[in-house]
């Protein structure tokens, strides 16, 4: 990823005309009751009180959870495939965090962090932003039951990708791609009303 050539702020995605994916990863509880009912709080495990965390960045997600690897709630990586219209919902529904652990417990809804965005080998981009969608319980539901079209396990996809990098160092982002292990990301464009709420013109 050329970091240099991206703006600052921009949402770069899986799309196609209906749809966008995003990614989260859970305990196995959770993330494979998910897939199977393709209902998001299919397990009892799953809280609807607590916020939850989408991000639109394979890369970022990797990072996150570590491939798969990371720790025992974030086992499972989903792939999530939500409305366009449900996205932009969520979007104007934001505000900017301001990193205080509290957050997502002032209104209840969405909060939105730029956080720096990760090239496939994990390296921090520092002059690259992605987001982070954080959906608080008062959006959770409508979320589930409306927004949210498929859910996919990746998780083997997010594990072969750190094999992939970990045995062939030489390797490069196009043999990557080939293989499946990088998704092919395209900048998601917004209405002009919701670059405002993301402060997407700001560095």
């Amino acid at each position: 990823m050329a970091s240099t050539k991206l703006p600052y702020r921009q949402i770069r995605a899986v799309y196609d005309d209906k749809t966008i994916t995003v990614y989260q990863a859970y305990s196995d509880s959770i993330g494979k009751a998910a897939v199977k009912h393709q209902k998001l709080n299919a397990s009892p495990d799953f809280k609807l009180t607590r916020m939850t965390w989408i991000k639109p960045s394979w890369t970022w997600m990797m990072y996150r959870c570590g491939y798969g690897y990371k720790d025992a709630r974030q086992t499972c990586v989903l792939a999530i495939k939500v409305s366009h219209e449900g996205f932009i919902k969520l979007l104007e529904n934001a505000r900017l965090s301001t990193h205080d652990q509290n957050d997502g417990k002032k209104d209840g809804k969405v909060v939105v962090q730029w956080d720096p965005e990760r090239s496939w080998r994990n390296g921090k981009l520092e002059d690259v932003r992605s987001i982070q969608i954080g959906i608080g319980p008062k959006l959770t539901e409508q979320w589930i039951e409306e927004w949210i079209v498929s859910i996919e396990d990746v998780t083997e996809q997010a594990r072969a990708l750190k094999k992939e990098l970990d045995e062939n160092t030489k390797t490069t982002e196009a043999e990557l791609k080939a293989k499946g292990l990088l998704a092919d990301e395209k900048p998601f464009e917004v209405p002009n009303h919701v670059r405002a709420i993301l402060r997407m013109e700001e560095k």
